[in-house]
């Protein structure tokens, strides 16, 4: 199957910036689609790093693109009530005709992220079992039929209008690449999606993730493989890898050199890019989420220039 890219929406950025209008990023969003990106992304958080909110934004996103996935990378579905999520997504789903996909994570330990959990009512350490309870209930609702539930949230027969344009819901995609995560990814989900890991680690975890599938009694062919990549790209490599350090800095006020540890990422020349990205397709990924430091006008023209050179 033929390699697919996807464009995060610069919503943190635009924050960061000063910026609140939401027009340049539909217009960039549209551009994504006409050079040929398969999806479009958008990230989340409340107070530990302000951007513009996920679901709303996909909303507009869908209406105005109409060929690819749209998604979340990722969501936290543990600040959120599931019936008002399940609502939210089915709504998406109808409105972009079965493209939407629900990256989804747990959050990383770090103050500012406990401090976002604390600001919504939501006690970080219960974070996994509320995510991973929340989204059963989102999918049993996203059946149709009344629900009755008796757990950390309580219904009655109940029911959510409208059902999803895709049967059983959006697709779910998970994040995360500590055993457990694995273990969620490959029971529950359909689909993987960390940020971290070179071409041969990533492989060896996707087995992991498959063979879990298998054990569990579902097709790991069925899975999609993904990763969130940062790239910054220009024709001088020192100026690219400056951009980059000053971009992750900035972003999460963190040493570069510790960020770069756990997240992957690329610094280096448009001329080098494609094999760079062909090293996940030989590793088996499916879809890439990209996320770019620096002009996003320029990197989407960049790698819409280099990607008929992958596999070449």
């Amino acid at each position: 199957m033929a390699l697919e890219l996807g464009y995060l929406l610069p919503t943190r950025e635009m924050i960061m910036s000063g910026r609140n209008e939401t027009s340049g990023m539909l217009d960039l969003a549209a551009r994504a689609e006409r050079l040929g990106f398969d999806g479009i992304w958008i990230g989340d958080s409340l107070t530990a790093r302000p951007r513009h909110e996920p679901l709303a934004m996909l909303a507009a996103v869908a209406a105005r693109v109409p060929r690819v996935l749209v998604g979340t990378a990722v969501l936290l579905p543990a600040l959120r009530n599931p019936v008002l999520l399940a609502h939210q997504a089915a709504t998406i789903d109808r409105i972009s005709e079965g493209r939407l996909v629900l990256g989804v994570g747990i959050a990383r330990d770090v103050p500012s992220i406990r401090a976002e959990f604390e600001a919504a009512g939501v006690p970080f350490e219960k974070r996994v079992g509320r995510m991973m309870e929340g989204l059963r209930l989102a999918r049993a609702l996203w059946s149709g039929e009344p629900v009755t539930w008796d757990g950390r949230w309580m219904l009655d027969k109940a029911t959510v209008g409208p059902t999803p344009h895709r049967p059983g819901g959006p697709l779910l995609w998970s994040a995360g690449t500590l055993p457990a995560a694995l273990e969620r990814a490959g029971r529950f989900f359909d689909g993987w999606m960390p940020n971290e890991g070179k071409p041969e680690a990533w492989a060896a975890q996707w087995r992991e993730v498959k063979r879990i599938a298998g054990e569990a009694g579902r097709d790991p062919e069925s899975l999609t493989g993904s990763i969130y990549l940062t790239l910054s790209l220009d024709d001088d490599i020192e100026t690219a890898g400056a951009r980059l350090d000053r971009y992750l800095e900035t972003y999460y006020n963190a040493p570069a050199v510790a960020l770069k540890k756990r997240q992957e990422c690329f610094a280096g020349r448009p001329s080098d890019v494609a094999a760079y990205l062909e090293g996940y397709a030989r590793a088996g990924a499916r879809h890439l989420v990209l996320r770019f430091a620096g002009d996003q006008a320029a990197h989407l023209e960049a790698v819409a220039k280099a990607r008929p050179t992958i596999g070449a």
